[in-house]
């Protein structure tokens, strides 16, 4: 790659510097000014190959300028900086034509790097996306400022203007459905239908029926023709929620929507082509349910083809105070009470686990506003709300799914609530203990006290169960169920 000159506009006399410093060591000629006027007149004059410039400057936005650089000169490179780290500022810099978003403060091998990309890969790579979006449409879809937030940023602003498939990996609470609708909103497909299904609220037997429709007399009870969801978001996005809790013979239909690019309703034979773009989402580890064949491996490869891990909000707890203001601002709009926190309370929420997520911090929000009197919250009504038994009465993570799912719950807040004093160990075992307990019991209760039907049911020796039983002192009644 030969040497470029780049023309660099930031107010901050210090970010030149070190721009000027670290481009010119790799053969760079860099052209540095501090406000939005001087870059428009080098590039009228034809200077520059590659623009690095930021978002807010004193006299105009680089956001605005950019549209005016591409019409009179479409092939050159411009990078947006911006200390401004939103997803919105991150889409208006992709859609409106900027080559790259890096975010302040950035790392300089990363800009070098992408640099080197703008200046070497081929024009017409750019994106050609438009967003007609109404003017003062502010409104944030997601809130965080943190790297793991602007990471997310990116990807999603790079994927707004495409149709590929993608699948959204987080715990319950982290915001994949939030994530699901500002790739429908800011995308090429927001004039149309978002429609969303979640998997797990589905019986099993209507799966196929909710998703691809049906014909009338297609089983007993279909008196009428119906629109699956499909159907209901063409031309716009399918968000299938907890696909892992899909079934496999769904799977299979679904994975044949993919391959084909269309489906057939339930007792239908007309194919019907499936104009919808696909997001699924998961808290499921599904490479494990690959390994255990719970889910189909083709389908996972054709569902993942772009996968976006959200952080818990534990990884992200700087954050929290923007997260907390922003509910405190939303409850308030609503008509409830105005609330603030001060800085220990704030320190608090910072320095819990979050078993929820950032819906747990919303709930959390909403009992503030609602049932404290104090314009100020403190340290101490923090404290209590979070503390382990309000935790787990109010739980505000989804519903455990599996008995999987509801250990992991107890153990989350079990290590939130003894942080700094863990048992030295033994902790295996006394999980062990409390899992096999009821389950014992209760096998018990559903056998009448019949140990010999209750040792089948569980898989156990005899000689086993009974030992089990005098270990945990679990006292049999016969006859009572």
């Amino acid at each position: 790659m030969s040497a470029a000159t780049i023309l660099v506009a930031d107010d901050d006399r210090a970010i030149r510097t070190v721009l000027t410093q670290a481009l010119g060591r790799q053969g760079h000629m860099v052209r540095t000014t501090g406000n939005a006027a001087t870059l428009w007149q080098w590039i009228k004059e034809g200077e520059g190959d590659l623009v690095i410039t930021d978002v807010v400057m004193p006299d105009e936005n680089g956001l605005d300028l950019i549209p005016r650089i591409k019409k009179l000169r479409p092939n050159l490179r411009i990078l947006v900086m911006s200390a401004q780290n939103t997803l919105l500022t991150a889409v208006k810099a992709t859609e409106r034509g900027a080559f790259e978003y890096l975010p302040k403060p950035f790392d300089l091998r990363e800009l070098i790097s992408v640099v080197d990309r703008a200046l070497s890969e081929p024009s017409g790579q750019d994106s050609k996306a438009r967003l007609a979006r109404e003017e003062g449409e502010e409104r944030l879809p997601l809130i965080g400022r943190s790297q793991a937030m602007q990471e997310i940023y990116r990807v999603l602003a790079r994927l707004m203007p495409t149709d590929l498939t993608v699948m959204i990996y987080g715990e319950s609470g982290t915001g994949k459905e939030l994530v699901a609708r500002a790739l429908h909103d800011y995308g090429k497909r927001r004039r149309g239908t978002f429609v969303a299904v979640n998997m797990a609220a589905i019986p099993r037997e209507l799966i196929e029926s909710e998703l691809f429709g049906h014909e009338k007399g297609a089983f007993t009870g279909a008196t009428m023709r119906s629109s699956g969801r499909f159907e209901q978001a063409a031309g716009g996005t399918l968000f299938l929620d907890e696909i892992g809790d899909m079934p496999l013979e769904a799977q299979t239909r679904l994975l044949r929507v993919l391959q084909e690019g269309e489906y057939t309703t339930v007792g239908g034979r007309t194919p019907i082509r499936a104009d919808v773009r696909i997001i699924a989402a998961t808290h499921r580890d599904l490479r494990q349910m690959v390994r255990q064949g719970l889910f189909r491996e083709d389908l996972y490869y054709r569902l993942s083809v772009v996968p976006i891990r959200l952080p818990p909000l534990r990884e992200r707890a700087e954050d929290i105070p923007e997260l907390a203001r922003h509910f405190f601002a939303e409850a308030q709009e609503e008509g409830l009470s105005a609330k603030a926190l001060d800085p220990e309370a704030m320190d608090a929420l910072k320095a819990y686990h979050w078993p929820g997520n950032v819906r747990e911090l919303e709930n959390l929000v909403r009992r503030l506003t609602v049932l404290y009197s104090q314009e100020t919250i403190e340290r101490d009504v923090i404290e209590g709300e979070l503390s382990e038994g309000k935790a787990a009465e109010r739980a505000v993570a989804a519903p455990a799914e599996s008995l999987g799912g509801a250990v992991e719950q107890h153990l989350r807040s079990y290590f939130a609530a003894h942080e700094d004093g863990l048992p030295a160990s033994g902790l295996y075992d006394r999980i062990l203990r409390e899992v096999e307990r009821p389950l014992i019991e209760l096998s018990l209760s559903a056998t009448r006290g019949n140990q010999i039907r209750a040792a089948k049911l569980l898989g156990l020796n005899r000689n086993t169960l009974r030992k089990k039983i005098r270990d945990l002192d679990i006292r049999v009644i016969r006859g009572l169920k």
